[in-house]
């Protein structure tokens, strides 16, 4: 696979792991309903840890730490291929899972299925309940302006 490619390839992988890392486990259940998942060897069973979140004074100022998150991570082999899944909170079921979709996703013969049973409804619903804070937020809005008196 040439340098193009593979940089194509690992967008994709990124794009379908963050679908994965917001879904919910009873979403990723449904959506894997109608197919029958591989028997997997566990490299890392799902286990849960903390890491720091970061963030910017002003957004891009100082770094100063803003607390810890739990994550939950899994590693399954599927053949050839690794499949891994982050995702915050304590699900191991949904780790599990999503470990076990993303090593479906990296073959060629599960890929179109998945892409299509899974991952697309997924993003089209996290899309639209992004929309709908988006107009919750809108509608909040407060546009601030100053007045000037002319005194004169």
């Amino acid at each position: 696979m040439d340098d193009l490619q593979n940089r194509f390839a690992q967008t994709d992988r990124a794009g379908w792991m963050a679908v994965l890392a917001r879904a919910t486990r009873d979403e990723l259940q449904h959506f894997t309903r109608g197919f029958e998942l591989p028997r997997v060897d566990v490299v890392k069973p799902p286990e849960c840890g903390s890491l720091m979140i970061e963030a910017r004074a002003g957004g891009g100022g100082r770094r100063f730490n803003a607390g810890e998150a739990t994550v939950t991570r899994c590693v399954v082999r599927d053949g050839d291929r690794l499949g891994y899944s982050y995702s915050l909170g304590r699900d191991k079921e949904k780790a599990r899972l999503a470990a076990i979709l993303d090593a479906m996703l990296q073959s060629a013969s599960s890929h179109h299925m998945v892409m299509e049973a899974v991952v697309a409804p997924l993003a089209k619903a996290q899309q639209e309940r992004r929309a709908r804070a988006n107009l919750q937020a809108a509608a909040t809005k407060v546009d601030f302006f100053t007045m000037v008196r002319g005194d004169g």
